[in-house]
């Protein structure tokens, strides 16, 4: 075979470059999406407004019997958290488990003037028809 007739590098390598490049890209845009979830994940979880709802629910009689001790934060927060300045509103849904079971709290607050207030916290437990309220009479998040 000469110099001349033989076929060039795209024409002998495409067959595994193709592959390759369309999985390699495949794997940066998983990897992407990942990341935005986690980060997003982390920023509600950062917020006062869910650092307090877990909190309360941790420190819940019927939390801590339905799923016994200790309770840990699950992964995937869901909802939403806006603030613009002193002021702001947060929607979520965090997963919460423990030994005994797999738990969710909802979350209702705003913020005012600095200040996070529930309007609705209360928590799903396994067993349970309806939601425990997570709110103590008379004491408001702060």
């Amino acid at each position: 075979m000469t110099e001349a007739s033989r076929p060039g590098w795209w024409s002998r390598n495409w067959k595994w470059v193709v592959p390759t490049g369309c999985l390699g890209m495949a794997l940066a845009l998983a990897s992407l999406v990942v990341l935005m979830v986690w980060s997003v994940g982390r920023m509600m979880k950062s917020s006062d407004a869910y650092r307090m709802a877990i909190a309360r629910a941790k420190a819940n009689p019927e939390v801590v019997r339905a799923l016994g001790e200790p309770i840990e934060e699950g992964f995937f927060v869901s909802g939403s958290i806006q603030t613009a300045g002193s002021s702001g509103s947060a929607s979520l849904t965090c997963p919460i488990r423990g030994p005994k079971g797999k738990g969710t709290v909802y979350v209702e607050a705003v913020r005012f003037a600095g200040e996070w207030r529930f309007r609705e916290l209360k928590a799903g437990l396994p067993g349970q028809a309806g939601l425990v309220d997570l709110m103590e009479a008379g004491i408001e998040a702060r």
